[in-house]
């Protein structure tokens, strides 16, 4: 599968394309900096499929693929909040930076599955993609059969070296996105996942999770107490982190919480 790269960031398009390359039957075919670029080059080198960043100077992701015809693409951004507007305009999926070597995996196949069947092959993928990064708005929760059959608590993944060590999402308060990675607590050490809040949200939505801000997925069961600071309401959880309320969802935290 022939596949080009738009991303205004040289390092990024580097990594990624070193990415790409490591998967079998992918041969990337052309780069490009910003929109204007992309169009001479898909003209030029007719790529199957397209990794296209969001913010871009001039032209950006969203507003090329507005106004092009596109091949099969697929978004790659840092930033969550562009989920809707991407499959409005028929992304495949949509990668948060740092890309996860499964998760591109994952898109490779998507875009596999498009560029080989018809045009709307893929579409039950899709729909399963922006339940996962739109929230419990668009679409419940849905454990995976095997999960749900199996009877096991839910549960996340963080790398330790080489190893996935997994933990009970109970035993563990919040999960915060900083400088583009989410952050969690546990045993008094902090751990990164791969995961983004959205689709954390979506998930664990069911288990007793709210999304309180922007940046806080917070298990309502650890909370102990509720404050109200200068500069807002904070949540207080048993271990003694702290987690801000977003002043729009005060409210429906309060509910939530029996207040």
């Amino acid at each position: 599968m022939k596949v080009m790269i738009v991303d205004d960031e040289a390092p990024a398009r580097r990594r990624l394309r070193r990415m790409l390359e490591r998967i079998e039957d992918v041969d990337v075919v052309a780069e490009a900096g910003d929109g204007v670029e992309a169009l001479e080059r898909l003209a030029s080198h007719a790529p199957e499929a397209l990794f296209l960043d969001i913010q871009m100077p001039g032209r950006d992701g969203l507003s090329l693929a507005r106004v092009a015809s596109l091949p099969p693409l697929v978004f790659v951004t840092a930033y969550d909040e562009h989920a809707l507007a991407a499959f409005d305009v028929g992304a495949v999926d949509y990668l948060l930076k740092p890309v996860s070597r499964e998760r591109l995996a994952a898109a490779v196949e998507r875009l596999r599955e498009r560029v080989a069947g018809p045009a709307d092959a893929g579409l039950d993928d899709l729909r399963a993609t922006l339940a996962r990064l739109a929230g419990p708005s668009v679409a419940p929760a849905v454990a995976s059969p095997a999960v749900a059959s199996s009877g096991l608590a839910p549960r996340v993944g963080a790398r330790e070296g080489a190893s996935v060590r997994l933990f009970e999402v109970a035993e563990i308060g919040r999960f915060w996105s900083a400088d583009k990675y989410t952050l969690f607590r546990h045993g008094g050490r902090e751990h990164v996942l791969d995961e983004s809040l959205s689709e954390l949200e979506l998930r664990l939505s069911a288990h007793g999770f709210a999304r309180v801000h922007r940046s806080e997925l917070v298990n309502l069961a650890w909370v102990s107490a509720l404050h109200q600071e200068p500069g807002g309401v904070e949540l207080e959880l048993r271990d003694g982190q702290r987690a801000p309320v977003s002043r729009r969802m005060v409210a429906k935290v309060k509910r939530d919480l029996g207040l």
